[in-house]
């Protein structure tokens, strides 16, 4: 029993081959992480695992005792993302293998190119968690959903009604250009913070921490996000970011409702088409997590869970498979033939400075030679 002591949860995920495209992920490769996994466990290596997909990304969602970038649970996803590889080499799949980015394992995936969001945490005696798998965007599309959660009122109204929650939470914020790290505080800082997260693309919600005085320790996330960014690790554009999320849920934190209510707002993220363009983020259920139209709109997964007092995983509950948000689906079509029809053209294009690791540097090459200068 692991109530009132740590465990570990990991979702790691990586693009390793495309069926067809970059739509979604074929059955076999999903067939062969669930084998090696299943050894895993087997093995003790494990607590529980459960396999998912989201497009075309494979996902690995992890319960374990090894801590927060563990070279053995690190290892073990490396070594399934290689063997899911040579399957998708074998079904001639695209882009087979093209998350990873490094040819050798040097003790965790960070850098090599697959994402990870992971929380060492107290196991409470209910502990109700939501993964978040997105498709066809970058990290900074969190930063809305993320923000509602644990700093709006007009969204979690257990900051205004909740004296467990009323305090706040402290937000880790990353700027992934910089690469450094900035804590502000909840409501204190509001402003502070939104002048950060409100520039997507490079600061970037990580972790969220409740304050002194939460029935949580203070040093113990409640949400995580991936902040993996592939252009950097390779140095060109290789393919979407796919970020990843983990959130804790009730008692104290953000009620499930709470948890799920900002993405009833189809808000603009970066990414879809070459992961050049803006568009709408659609939260759908796992049978739709397949983008197909201009290789998108950019997607949205939630897995519901609740961690067992053994530490395994009781689900997944397909949280978005519901009709209560197909109004919020519909209004992401409408915004999808609007802003499709800007075509090559900015706003749904990305500015020019978003565009340097894209394709587009290739034309501007070719081009250089013949501009010239204007009397």
């Amino acid at each position: 029993m692991f109530v009132g002591k740590k465990i570990t949860i990991s979702v790691i995920k990586a693009d390793i081959g495309g069926w067809p495209g970059h739509s979604r992920v074929h059955p076999k490769l999903m067939e062969k992480a669930r084998e090696i996994l299943g050894k895993a466990k087997e093995e003790g290596k494990l607590i529980d695992f459960y396999v998912a997909h989201a497009g075309d990304d494979l996902q690995l969602i992890m319960t374990h005792t090894k801590g927060t970038d563990s070279p053995e649970i690190h290892g073990l996803a490396w070594e399934t993302f290689k063997a899911a590889t040579e399957v998708a080499k074998e079904l001639g799949l695209y882009g087979a293998g093209q998350d990873l980015l490094k040819d050798a394992f040097s003790g965790n995936v960070r850098g090599l190119g697959p994402g990870v969001a992971e929380m060492e945490i107290t196991l409470r005696k209910s502990e109700p968690v939501v993964t978040f798998h997105m498709d066809k965007t970058e990290p900074g599309a969190f930063n809305l959903p993320i923000f509602r959660m644990f700093a709006d009122p007009f969204n979690t109204a257990g900051l205004v009604i909740d004296p467990h929650m009323h305090m706040g939470f402290r937000f880790e914020v990353w700027d992934i250009l910089k690469h450094k790290r900035v804590v502000l505080n909840s409501p204190e800082e509001l402003y502070d913070l939104l002048a950060l997260i409100g520039a997507k693309g490079r600061y970037v919600i990580k972790r969220v921490y409740p304050k002194e005085g939460h029935k949580i320790s203070k040093d113990e996330p409640v949400a995580v996000v991936s902040t993996e960014k592939l252009y950097e690790i390779a140095g060109e554009y290789v393919g979407k970011d796919d970020p990843v999320a983990i959130v804790r849920a009730q008692s104290g934190l953000p009620a499930l409702g709470e948890v799920l209510e900002p993405f009833a707002f189809p808000h603009l993220v970066s990414g879809w088409m070459r992961g050049s363009h803006n568009g709408p983020l659609l939260p759908v259920p796992m049978n739709y997590a397949n983008p197909t139209r201009f290789d998108g709109p950019p997607r949205v997964v939630a897995l519901g869970w609740q961690i067992s007092p053994k530490g395994e995983l009781i689900g997944p509950v397909d949280l978005f498979d519901d009709p209560a948000f197909d109004y919020t689906r519909q209004k992401a079509l409408e915004i999808t033939d609007y802003i499709r029809r800007h075509g090559p053209f900015e706003p749904h294009r990305l500015p020019l400075e978003d565009m340097e690791y894209t394709t587009l540097p290739g034309v501007l090459k070719k081009l250089e030679d013949r501009f010239e200068k204007i009397e």
